[in-house]
């Protein structure tokens, strides 16, 4: 089943979003190359795709998981959780429809 993980940033995370990044984009890249990604990226805090010093207010990824428990151990594994840039991270179960 699909799953959406919604991390939301702690403010002044940006330094150390970017610090982590390397190993967050590593854990995306395994579930893509399993093919259980279906999207993933940031939600940035201005109205721009490079949004600078502004920086960012979250995240969603949506991937598929055997189940809501293993979803939520691998969203709590994530490095931006262990570094501090999540405030907040919650899972859903997600029912794709389009496209």
């Amino acid at each position: 089943m699909l799953y959406a993980i919604i991390g939301t940033d702690k403010n002044g995370s940006l330094k150390a979003r970017m610090e982590a990044r390397p190993e967050h984009l590593k854990r995306l890249n395994i579930l893509k190359n399993e093919g259980r990604l279906i999207l993933a990226g940031p939600f940035p805090a201005i109205d721009s795709n490079d949004p600078g010093a502004a920086g960012f207010t979250g995240s969603l990824i949506v991937a598929e998981f055997p189940n809501l428990e293993s979803a939520k151990t691998w969203a709590n594994l994530d490095p931006y959780v262990s570094t501090g840039v999540y405030a907040d991270v919650a899972v859903t179960p997600f029912k794709k429809v389009l496209p």
